[in-house]
């Protein structure tokens, strides 16, 4: 037997402001996931338009804080480059003019090339041996898909080959004179 789980659609606008309300207690909204949400939720169009105005004029909608807010943790949490958090921001109908304030001034505060850094050091602990052009290109594209652009990409692993080597070269002098 299978059940539908179709919501009761919400008649009044007190009901549709509740439920907007809750829906931001459980996490931030931009304006147009808000608008989708309750326009999927409401009976009456209508009533949509004006419970966003109300949350916009209580200050519970704000796409400049929104974006912000998701750049900073994106790029502090996840360690996401600037084209991922844009990408997922347009999704999210947030305007350009508020994605690129966010990015500048969360990328002003934060070192993209230490992010990259930090990815693949971490990915360096889990790979075994060195670092040959298969291991490169799956770790380029990897932080490709993670937002980062390609000429941070190329230097930090340029570098991190580098020292990869010169540890590998370390390990075997040390080695040697062990040995003798």
């Amino acid at each position: 037997m299978v059940f539908s789980r179709t919501k009761k659609k919400l008649a009044t606008e007190s009901q549709i402001y509740a439920s907007a309300v809750r829906a931001l207690m459980r996490r931030a909204h931009s304006v147009f996931e808000m608008r989708k949400y309750l326009e999927e939720r409401a009976e009456d169009k209508a009533d949509v338009k004006t419970v966003l105005a109300r949350l916009r004029e209580n200050r519970y909608l704000d796409d400049a804080r929104y974006a912000q807010e998701f750049a900073s943790h994106r790029a502090k949490h996840r360690r996401q480059g600037r084209f991922r958090i844009a990408r997922e921001l347009r999704t999210r109908g947030v305007a350009d003019p508020h994605i690129e304030a966010a990015l500048e001034s969360v990328f002003a505060e934060t070192d993209e090339a230490a992010l990259v850094r930090v990815r693949i050091k971490r990915k360096l602990a889990q790979i075994r041996g060195p670092i040959d052009q298969r291991k490169a290109a799956s770790l380029y594209s990897g932080l490709l898909r993670a937002g980062f652009s390609g000429d941070v990409i190329r230097a930090e692993l340029r570098a991190a080959r580098i020292e990869a080597a010169a540890e590998l070269a370390e390990a075997e002098a040390n080695a040697e004179e062990d040995l003798s």
